[in-house]
């Protein structure tokens, strides 16, 4: 059974991206617990390594959209960029402890930026395109309270917003109902 840095690796190796190939970025990653984070303390990904699951499937999803709807990006590497990173921000807000055999998961941080979190995170690691950091910023879609114009303002801008948004639900909401 591969780890899922190896499964992360193997993605990664049959995108032509020297922004994903980065060995600092790889390092940061691994250094603050991207591959062994939850995703949630109740909903998806509720379990060790549920970040990584969650953004993996997200990134699948959305380059299966990008295929099957000829989805453009400024560069090739985009829709792994945004669907493997887009909650980036969850690598701090949960601490995780075994009691009695059962994982316990506490919320640490509360982020009220979520998308914006994960923008900054990432544009540490590597350059983002305007495209990137607002499919990144919106990921959450109308779920964000009072930024319902914001989010119609970023897919008029950049439709690819919206897909990210259809990922990510898909994901977290109807794949793992």
């Amino acid at each position: 059974m591969k780890t899922n840095l190896e499964m992360f690796s193997e993605l990664m190796s049959r995108v032509p991206s020297t922004r994903l190939s980065d060995p600092r970025l790889i390092q940061w990653l691994i250094t603050n617990g991207f591959f062994t984070q939850v995703a949630s303390g109740r909903h998806h990904g509720n379990h060790r390594g549920g970040l990584f699951a969650h953004s993996l499937a997200v990134t699948e999803k959305l380059v299966e959209y990008t295929h099957d709807l000829n989805l453009n990006w400024q560069y090739p590497d985009s829709p792994y960029i945004v669907g493997m990173f887009h909650d980036l921000c969850k690598i701090d807000e949960y601490e995780t402890t075994m009691i009695g055999g059962t994982l316990q998961i506490t919320k640490i941080k509360n982020s009220d930026e979520h998308g914006e979190k994960s923008v900054r995170y990432l544009s540490r690691l590597m350059p983002l395109t305007g495209e990137e950091k607002l499919c990144i910023r919106y990921h959450m879609g109308p779920y964000m309270i009072n930024e319902w114009n914001e989010f119609d303002h970023a897919i008029k801008k950049y439709e690819n917003v919206l897909y990210t948004h259809m990922a990510d639900m898909w994901v977290s909401r109807i794949k793992n109902k």
